[in-house]
């Protein structure tokens, strides 16, 4: 049994000057104000485009991210619906196998310490699930039956792509106080690194939207 952290990395390259140029050639269509753009324009003019609300503008660059999370925080991504998804597949992954070194993956909760009694409550139930999961594939179950004992925090590897506009709703309400505390983990991660990435349009800190 493998306890892992969650993980998250930005798949599609960023030139930040390129994509706020971009950005701002765009935008500048509304008002007719090409003719304005400087070389040091562009994150003022975006900047000002995302105070007065006219994010569909930014919405013309997408990006994609990989995200490795449990089962239950995967639930709460893919209810998003302005994106796009691939997970792996329960169904079809058979973790008895020699490709996943015949053991279940789960995320750490990252809100019980090693130490401390609820984790070692936490920790005993997922290796009984993996025992039993392993028992049942050994025994002639297909993967596709076997997984209806696996628990939401089975880790799981899904790559979500969204429009700029929809990833700051995204992390609005995900990086929000009373988000679910592993869902708020990883969405702070993913904000972390577009605030680094394009801090004009992700740089106010949490609920960003």
């Amino acid at each position: 049994m493998k306890i892992i952290k969650p993980l998250v990395e930005l798949m599609t390259p960023i030139d930040t000057d390129g994509v706020m140029k971009r950005l701002e050639l765009i935008g500048r269509v509304c008002y007719k104000s090409e003719s304005r753009i400087t070389d040091d324009s562009a994150a003022n003019f975006i900047g000002g485009v995302i105070k007065r609300g006219h994010e569909s503008i930014i919405e013309h660059v997408s990006l994609t991210f990989r995200i490795i999370c449990d089962r239950g925080v995967s639930h709460e991504i893919v209810r998003h619906r302005l994106a796009s998804y691939t997970q792996a597949s329960t169904r079809y992954c058979n973790y008895a196998s020699d490709k996943f070194g015949g053991e279940l993956t789960f995320i750490k909760p990252y809100f019980w310490n090693r130490d401390e009694v609820l984790y070692t409550v936490w920790y005993e139930m997922m290796s009984a699930i993996e025992s039993t999961y392993l028992r049942m594939v050994r025994q002639g179950a297909k993967p596709e039956r076997a997984r209806s004992i696996l628990p939401n925090s089975l880790a799981t590897e899904l790559i979500m792509t969204a429009n700029l506009r929809e990833w700051r709703h995204f992390l609005k309400l995900r990086t929000a106080k009373d988000a679910h505390p592993q869902m708020r983990e990883v969405a702070l991660m993913i904000q972390n690194i577009l605030a680094d990435k394009l801090p004009v349009i992700f740089g106010g800190g949490e609920n960003v939207g």
